[in-house]
């Protein structure tokens, strides 16, 4: 795709953001700085939501806001972290430091820093559930020693990993997952902005496919655009065809209503372990896919997404997504509408 990306040439305004709740929270935090967990699914925009915020409460938001993906540092070496041009500054004749304290140094460096503008600065952390407990203990101490200069948001998919002392010291922020009708507002809007052609089937298969995660959606229209030169429905389902793995999902649907939950199981296990999802992507998918079809009417469909909420809990709390989506579908298959907490096995409801 030539030009810059959509996600970032249409990144939202603060008042631009459709969630009535999470844009009035984020408003408060404008003129009453505090510390956030931004917390929703992958793809919901939970840093761009954050970007939006910072737009308008720093007057340099380039300078007073800074960025560390956790990724950043937990996956990647000492050699890497130091020649990333924005740590090295803080590094530099530590060649001997340990990782742990590198990253400590990075953290209390960027929050010792004085503003550009205003009273205080943003430090924003992605994808946060990957932080360690005991770094996050070393960032609580950062987080007490910097409150009144440092905003810290915490941006994350799993608010569950956090410790306790982060948790109780940040305000929540709740990022859902679109619907399919928001997703398509958002397609349209980017649509008439960029003079793309579109047409209502075109943009509710774009938003359909992305199954809830808003990244997804506009990058697809995006790729659309760009290769069909409009977005309707024959143009999205030739750049996009049958996304993912929605052939295996609908297997995995068939077997487990037949009966079958050997090849069901079987079908998720690879999914899970080749694929690349995680428990939590590969239930939507599995929602998304169930409601794109003709197979399932709406009393299934009801109960799905009631047991995908319970099972969505579990997934959550990092116990073990292929045994909790396979008690789903043999609970779903059955016509029944609730887990046991206990042994999380299937019981009439």
């Amino acid at each position: 795709m030539e030009g810059p990306l959509w996600i970032d040439a249409h990144a939202p305004a603060l008042d631009e953001i459709r969630q009535d709740e999470a844009r009035q929270r984020l408003e408060r935090a404008v003129d009453e700085p505090m510390n956030l967990v931004v917390q929703g699914p992958p793809g919901v925009g939970k840093t761009a939501a954050t970007r939006a915020l910072t737009r308008v409460a720093h007057e340099t938001p380039d300078a007073d806001l800074i960025e560390i993906n956790v990724a950043d540092f937990f996956g990647r070496t000492k050699k890497e972290i130091r020649s990333d041009p924005r740590f090295e500054g803080f590094l530099q004749g530590r060649s001997r430091m340990a990782k742990r304290d590198m990253i400590n140094r990075v953290l209390k460096e960027s929050a010792s820093y004085a503003p550009m503008s205003g009273e205080y600065k943003t430090v924003l952390l992605d994808n946060a559930e990957a932080i360690r407990e005991d770094f996050q203990q070393a960032l609580r101490r950062v987080m007490e020693q910097h409150h009144r200069t440092t905003q810290f948001v915490i941006a994350t998919r799993q608010p569950s990993k956090l410790i306790a002392p982060i948790r109780s010291r940040c305000f929540p922020v709740r990022v859902r997952a679109p619907t399919t009708d928001e997703t398509i507002d958002v397609l349209e809007t980017i649509c008439e902005r960029e003079g793309v052609d579109y047409d209502g089937n075109g943009l509710e298969f774009v938003a359909s496919a992305a199954g809830g995660d808003l990244r997804k959606a506009i990058l697809s229209a995006q790729a659309t655009a760009a290769e069909g030169g409009e977005i309707t429905m024959s143009t999205a389902y030739e750049t996009l065809g049958e996304v993912g793995d929605d052939d295996a999902i609908r297997e995995a649907l068939a077997d487990a209503r037949a009966g079958d939950f050997k090849d069901a199981r079987s079908t998720l296990d690879d999914l899970l372990d080749d694929g690349g999802y995680d428990g939590e992507e590969l239930l939507r998918e599995t929602l998304r896919v169930a409601r794109a079809g003709s197979e399932y009417g709406g009393d299934d469909l009801a109960r799905l997404h009631v047991l995908a909420g319970e099972a969505d809990l579990d997934l959550v709390d990092g116990l073990d997504d292929r045994t909790h989506l396979v008690h789903l579908l043999s609970a779903w298959a059955a016509g029944r509408t609730e887990l046991r907490p206990d042994l999380r096995d299937p019981v009439e409801a």
